[in-house]
């Protein structure tokens, strides 16, 4: 099996996995659905890694950070349950589950499952419908928008839309619900390696907000902005976040 097999059949799994967890826990509050969500996937996730490739490593946003993946070749990325806070909200639909293979200074492989809505997005073969007519649409966070985001919204004249995990934001982009995600607010490797490894595979680009590329497996995990956009918006967008990256260089 692949590893673009493996890391599709794993995040699908680990997606319906909590499904079932959601069910379960239809009733108990929304803290325990989501400690419960967090750990079962988790567990699923490092058990099937395990067995699959045994001889890599791995960084999983719900594990202990073991620095031997720093002398790995290669490195599964994960985030068990991306957006704990809209799963743990029945009924929503906006949150992922994320696995992607580092290897060799590269992400090779990558998938974002959608569980609630049924779909999983995995290299390598990833198509983005054609640009729709209209104004760029910017994908935010339901609460707080990112000054950057709303920087590019008025340089671009163009039109927010809220959704939730940053797995679901940068899947609207490659689904063509969106055509812009613009994150400066604090992320980790794991937030954004799947969804980055399948906007690359559909011809996205992906950067951070300065231009400068994403780079995974590093020792400090933190990795704080992110651009994903059509690529025919890269230029516009990257003036406006660039200027931004200068006034707040911490991202």
């Amino acid at each position: 099996m692949s590893d673009h097999e493996v890391a599709t059949r794993l995040a699908t799994e680990a997606g319906e996995l909590l499904l079932r967890v959601r069910e379960e826990f239809a009733d108990a509050e929304a803290t325990e659905r989501k400690a419960a969500g967090d750990k079962r996937s988790h567990d699923f996730l490092m058990a099937a890694l395990a067995a699959e490739r045994p001889g890599d490593a791995v960084l999983s946003e719900e594990g202990a950070d073991d620095k031997v993946r720093l002398t790995s070749q290669r490195v599964w990325i994960v985030d068990p349950l991306d957006g704990t806070r809209e799963f743990s909200e029945l009924g929503r639909e906006d949150w992922a589950v994320h696995v992607a293979l580092w290897e060799d200074g590269e992400l090779v492989a990558g998938a974002v499952a959608l569980p609630a809505q049924g779909v999983t997005l995995a290299t390598p073969d990833v198509v983005t419908p054609a640009a729709e007519p209209g104004p760029p649409r910017i994908v935010v966070s339901r609460t707080r928008p990112p000054a950057v985001a709303l920087a590019v919204r008025d340089a671009l004249g163009g039109t927010l839309v809220e959704m939730g995990s940053a797995g679901a934001k940068v899947a609207a982009v490659v689904q063509g619900i969106a055509d812009v995600y613009v994150h400066a607010g604090g992320q980790y490797e794991w937030d954004s390696a799947a969804p980055v490894a399948v906007a690359r595979a559909a011809g996205l680009h992906t950067s951070r907000i300065d231009g400068t590329p994403l780079r995974y497996n590093q020792s400090d995990v933190l990795l704080p902005d992110l651009v994903v956009c059509r690529p025919e918006l890269a230029e516009a967008v990257l003036t406006v976040t660039a200027v931004e990256a200068e006034v707040d260089p911490a991202g």
